[in-house]
């Protein structure tokens, strides 16, 4: 779990405080900067969790890789030049 997703948890947890705090006073305005609130939250533990599934799934790929460019350096730098020319040339616009 990640600090972005502690921290989505904390707003989400603090919105339905602010918006139940809202409802027993009548203030609209807290209730809405509570609902508010919920939705960042909800939206940074989307986030953390989508930061802790890539950083899962990255790592094996990234090894993998590495330990392709290790065995097969000329194949690794030809690729890496034909994706090169191929961006250049998006960019480009050809």
């Amino acid at each position: 779990m990640s600090i972005t997703t502690l921290k989505g948890d904390g707003n989400e947890i603090g919105g339905k405080l602010k918006e139940a705090a809202g409802d027993l006073t009548g203030d609209r305005s807290l209730q809405s900067s509570g609902v508010a609130d919920q939705v960042t939250g909800k939206v940074q533990q989307g986030v953390g969790a989508a930061r802790d599934a890539i950083s899962e799934n990255v790592a094996p790929l990234a090894d993998k890789a590495k330990g392709f460019a290790k065995q097969r350096p000329f194949a690794t730098a030809a690729l890496v030049g034909v994706v090169g020319i191929a961006l250049l040339n998006t960019l480009r616009g050809r």
